[in-house]
């Protein structure tokens, strides 16, 4: 098996399980308990939320820790929605986003707000000039993502936080896919709000955070008692917590070195594709995307029957959430991409793990299956 659908989810990362153990067995106290066991389990969840605002540059107290980037986005864009009504009921979005975004938007719109869904150009980018176009007296929140799931393209957030800034709308981003892959800190972005999906960054499942600008507070999403500051209530999972602050800092110290290789590796994948497969297409920004991630098509042939023929590569024709889809990706939809072309996509996102020898594998076998699907 070679896996490269790392921007579906990516494995745990070995010191993050190793950190974890602990919180299987003897240290199982309750974090808001005050006896002995309680407080070794609030010292290990304040230590893990300092670890994931070292790696985002923002104080402790401004990371909610949560189930997932689900959500993350769904506390922030309803928590908004619900505690602005007296200055407007407007949201700006994309038309780019993750279901995590838009359907939250989109029962917004059922429940009375007005939603603008902006477009990108053929790179998969807004562009700043229609964020501020958009904007109202009565806009209380633009959610744009930080980099795209199927793409990689990677979006003007620190523009347009200044123009949010400027007309005093808040700002939040879904940094799911690219907390740990490039630098994602709160400083240079200057957002409101930030979305955090761990096992996105190789930490399991069902855990997340979100970063509240401090002094800022929004309708919880989860009612109950006062836990994280009265911002999410149920007891706090300390043992994801855990992980999540140890593949946080594991991202930190090894983000740079790990980019540049894993970048080098994409790069080679491509330059292989695109010498024996005619017309190969790139979707996404050429430039500007993340280092990992590699969407092209094969005209001709189709993107999901590909995949089929080379079972031994773990990979996508789009997001994984709604992989195998007859509709043409709503991402592909959004930057024009002609039918045939975007159903001739396939995914292929590279990680840690990954080896030059993979990739020249990798490259051997989708050439041989496009030849024989052609």
């Amino acid at each position: 098996m070679i896996y490269l659908d790392h921007n579906a989810t990516t494995p745990v990362a070995p010191q993050v399980l190793e950190a974890m153990k602990p919180y299987w067995g003897d240290q199982y106290g309750n974090p808001s308990s005050a006896y002995a066991l309680g407080r070794s389990a609030r010292q290990a969840l304040e230590e893990a939320r300092a670890q994931v605002a070292e790696l985002l540059d923002c104080r402790p107290s401004e990371i909610v820790f949560t189930s997932g980037g689900t959500e993350s986005n769904n506390m922030v864009i309803k928590g908004v929605a619900h505690s602005m009504t007296d200055k407007g009921r407007h949201i700006i979005t994309t038309a780019i986003e993750h279901p995590a975004v838009t359907n939250p938007c989109l029962f917004l719109l059922y429940q009375g707000h007005d939603v603008t869904f902006l477009p990108v150009d053929s790179t998969g980018q807004v562009d700043p000039a229609a964020v501020k176009a958009a904007i109202r007296p009565t806009t209380v929140l633009i959610s744009v993502m930080h980099a795209n799931n199927e793409t990689g393209t990677i979006q003007p957030i620190s523009e347009i936080s200044a123009l949010a800034r400027d007309y005093g709308v808040l700002f939040h981003t879904d940094a799911a896919q690219s907390v740990g892959k490039i630098p994602a800190r709160v400083s240079d972005l200057r957002v409101d709000f930030l979305s955090v999906a761990g096992h996105k960054m190789y930490a399991p499942k069902g855990v997340g955070a979100l970063y509240l600008r401090n002094g800022l507070r929004i309708e919880p999403f989860m009612h109950g008692a006062g836990q994280e500051l009265g911002r999410r209530a149920g007891t706090e999972n300390v043992l994801f917590a855990v992980a999540l602050g140890m593949a946080s800092a594991l991202a930190r110290d090894r983000m740079s070195a790990d980019a540049e290789r894993i970048h080098r590796l994409r790069d080679r994948l491509h330059t292989l594709l695109a010498q024996d497969i005619p017309g190969l297409v790139l979707n996404g920004h050429p430039g500007g995307r993340l280092p990992n991630t590699l969407n092209v098509s094969l005209p001709g042939v189709d993107g999901a029957a590909l995949l089929d023929a080379v079972p031994e590569i773990c990979a996508s024709t789009g997001a994984a959430c709604h992989d195998r889809s007859v509709q043409l990706s709503h991402v592909l939809t959004a930057m024009q991409v002609p039918e045939e072309i975007g159903r001739s996509a396939i995914r292929l996102t590279l990680g840690r793990g990954n080896t030059e020898v993979e990739i020249d594998e990798t490259a051997k076998m989708i050439i041989t299956a496009y030849n024989v699907l052609k």
